[in-house]
């Protein structure tokens, strides 16, 4: 121990200069890099110098860092009380306990005139980084759709999936066969799914692939399995005429004839049109041929247009050949020579010739038309009527009539309609009523029984009827007996005829009831009668 005094302890700094200055480096260490500032300790009670021992510096309160990033390592938390630091020199200031792992900053002596350090820069702040978009998928359905001698034509589908900023367009890449050496065929992306690579050398053998770009990628390619093999394919001519073409082709007066026929055939095929074996009239047709159809179009179709055209198609001397028959229609004629033949009771017949101008096509019929003179409107009795000839029935009697008939074919009635000259009068004819003469017959007949009387058994108290049916002109009278007495205005007894059928109601017949009934019938021509026994039983 020495007794030396040691010099009294700095006042706080203010807080803008209580800043940690940064650890001197020693001499030839180089400073850590990557380290984080740390934070800096709450500032602590003064501790009482033990005896003997220099009196410690009040450490200055630190200022709170900015957060570390998140690579730093985590720092060693720095213990509650720091273990003592041993006793300085004389004349030497007292180091300032620190962190652990961190070099100690020895604090100039009072009266020096050394300058602070500067205060380290605040760490900035970590950006947080878009996750990036993925590419678009690869296309789909790579196919060749036609090789010629120095080309080929490929065809595919987009891709599923195209990402939010979609295709910026596809990229098609080309290697010959045996060279890993591939060369974008187009210098711009494009949107088409179909693309023709020229310029190629026959007999080469081609790999090829195509590739989606957009903003995020590019794709996996769509790679062929195998190259393609530059040559031309042979293919004969071929006509497909449409399933509507290989029957009349039928147009009417005026319309515009507008037809495509495709065909096939490599390489492309001659075309040629002709009518009647005589080339066709360009003032009037006008015929354009591609490489896989041709089109055959008339502004507006005249009659003269009707007929057979022959189309050729012809590579090398092998040709093939279709007929195109068409049709050009319009509304017919009217009838010719309407007459009227004949007029009876409440009939007509009429006659009239066809149409001297069908109109190009078949006559379907006739439409027969009256107008009776009162009213002056024109009535349909006949449509479609297929013969030159017809009779019409149903008139009124006392009415003028006037006829007229309109020709049809496919385009429809014809403009105008053949009227009869003459009219028809359906006259009132006098007729007497004659009744028919029935020759009288002699109707004239005695009574006769046509049913008998049968005997019955009844019950006492139970009423009970007697039937019997008889015939005979004139009617004749009905008498009802009993046991040979004539039964007369007698309640008990009920008698009834009607239409020969001849009845006798006993009312709660008594056991005096029972006995034999007679009926007689009785006209001028005669008589006859008829009889029956009744049983009464009385119960026991």
């Amino acid at each position: 121990m020495t007794g030396k005094t040691a010099p009294p302890a700095k006042k706080p700094a203010p807080a803008a200069a209580k800043k940690k200055a940064a650890p001197a480096p020693k001499e030839g260490a180089a400073p850590k890099e990557g380290a984080a500032p740390k934070e800096e300790a709450a500032p602590k009670e003064e501790a009482a110098p033990k005896e003997g021992a220099a009196p410690k510096e009040e450490a200055a309160p630190k200022e709170e860092a900015a957060p570390a990033p998140a690579a730093a390592t985590e720092e060693t938390p720095t213990p509650e009380h720091p273990p003592e630091q041993p006793p300085a020199p004389t004349g030497e200031p007292a180091p300032i306990p620190t962190e652990a792992g961190a070099e100690a900053t020895p604090v100039p002596a009072e009266g020096s005139s050394a300058p602070p350090d500067e205060p380290p820069a605040p760490a900035p702040e970590p950006k947080l980084e878009k996750p990036k978009e993925e590419p678009p998928s690869c296309p789909l359905s790579l196919a060749v759709e036609e090789v010629s001698e120095n080309s080929f034509t490929l065809t595919w589908k987009a891709p599923e999936q195209t990402g939010r900023a979609g295709l910026d367009g596809y990229v098609v890449e080309i290697c010959k066969d045996g060279s890993s050496d591939w060369k974008a065929v187009n210098q711009e992306p494009f949107l088409s799914t179909r693309y023709t690579i020229p310029n190629l050398s026959s007999g080469d053998k081609i790999h090829v692939r195509v590739m989606a770009v957009s903003a995020s990628g590019t794709s996996i390619p769509a790679t062929l399995e195998q190259p393609v093999l530059i040559r031309e394919i042979l293919q004969l001519p071929k006509i497909r005429m449409p399933r509507h073409l290989r029957e009349t082709y039928i147009r009417r007066v005026g319309d515009a004839v507008n037809i495509m026929i495709p065909f096939q055939g490599k390489p492309q095929p001659e075309v040629s049109w002709t009518k009647g074996g005589q080339p066709l009239d360009t003032n009037r047709i006008n015929i354009r041929n591609t490489a896989r159809d041709t089109i055959f179009y008339i502004r507006q179709a005249q009659r003269g247009d009707s007929g057979k055209y022959e189309l050729t198609v012809q590579i090398n001397g092998a040709e093939d050949k279709a007929t195109l028959d068409i049709q050009v229609v319009e509304p017919p004629g009217p009838p010719q020579n309407l007459k009227l033949v004949d007029v009876w009771g409440f009939n007509v017949a009429l006659e009239w010739t066809p149409p001297a101008d069908n109109g190009n096509a078949e006559i379907k019929g006739y439409r027969v038309q009256k107008s009776d003179k009162k009213s002056g409107k024109w009535f349909t009795v006949l449509e479609r009527c297929t013969r030159t000839s017809c009779t019409i029935s149903d008139l009124i009697i006392g009415n003028t009539y006037s006829f007229r008939v309109f020709s049809e074919n496919i385009c429809g009635l014809s403009d105008s309609a053949a009227v009869a000259s003459g009219v028809a009068y359906i006259e009132k004819t006098k007729t007497t009523y004659q009744p028919e003469k029935i020759p009288q017959r002699d109707m004239m007949e005695p009574p006769k029984f046509t049913q008998p009387l049968t005997d019955r058994t009844t019950t006492r108290g139970y009423s009970t009827h007697l039937f019997c049916s008889v015939r005979g002109f004139p009617q004749p009278k009905i008498i009802w007996l009993k046991n040979q007495m004539e039964i007369r205005e007698d309640p008990k007894y009920i008698a009834l005829i009607d239409q020969g059928v001849c009845s006798l109601e006993i009312r709660k017949p008594g056991p005096f009831d029972g006995g034999v009934y007679t009926c007689k019938a009785v006209n001028p021509l005669g008589e006859a009668s008829v009889d029956c026994r009744l049983d009464v039983k009385v119960p026991k």
